[in-house]
């Protein structure tokens, strides 16, 4: 299954209505026991996902703000839940919440056009959607706290050597290089044990957050 954010106009940054929209592609996913896989990319030349949209949030009573917050972290989360392998095909600008959302996927590829950050500090705010949990686990804490304290902004091949993405492809002439990357990935999954790869996806997330001992 492709999942494709398609905001042109606000470069896929998080609105109430792609929370929404998003929520009935995850729900309509984990009803579906015939997928095997899924890919998250955008059609948006140039971005995979610019984050808030801080637009809409500026216009937003201040008795809305928290719970969209909310609900918008409660959507990476079921993201990172899914049962099956989700594979974030990046090819732009994943910054702030959308680096988030990349994040709670289960592999992440990027052309090396891509920008990965998370730049939260530079509003004077903290990763609000698990960013302050995952890319420790993904990177390691020290090299996370410099990328969060610095707000810093990394090509797909700078991220490819943190250990940020799984890999990095060369950007082709229709910027669709992830894409096609994690579409190849995609296609070598779908063959395995379907019920081996759930809970295999299971094992390896809820291993990560016990103890060996005993």
């Amino acid at each position: 299954v492709v999942v494709e954010i398609n905001r042109p106009k606000a470069k896929n940054s998080i609105s109430k209505n792609l929370v929404k929209l998003m929520f009935e592609a995850v729900d309509d996913i984990k009803k579906n026991n015939k997928v095997r896989s899924v890919v998250l990319c955008s059609l948006v030349p140039g971005v995979f996902c610019a984050g808030a949209d801080l637009k809409e949030r500026a216009k937003m009573p201040q008795s809305e703000v928290g719970p969209f917050v909310s609900k918008a972290r409660a959507l990476i989360t079921e993201l990172g839940n899914l049962p099956v392998p989700v594979i974030a095909a990046i090819d732009g600008a994943a910054l702030g919440g959308g680096l988030e959302m990349a994040l709670a996927c289960d592999i992440r590829i990027a052309s090396n056009s891509a920008k990965l950050g998370l730049v939260e500090t530079k509003l004077a705010i903290i990763p609000g959607a698990g960013g302050t949990q995952r890319l420790p686990r993904a990177i390691g804490v020290s090299l996370a706290k410099e990328l969060i304290f610095a707000a810093r902004v990394v090509d797909g091949q700078e991220a490819s050597r943190l250990g940020l993405v799984n890999r990095c492809v060369e950007q082709n002439q229709s910027g669709d290089a992830a894409y096609l990357q994690a579409l190849e990935l995609a296609r070598e999954i779908n063959p395995q044990g379907p019920i081996a790869i759930r809970m295999a996806k299971l094992a390896i997330n809820q291993g990560i957050e016990v103890s060996l001992a005993g």
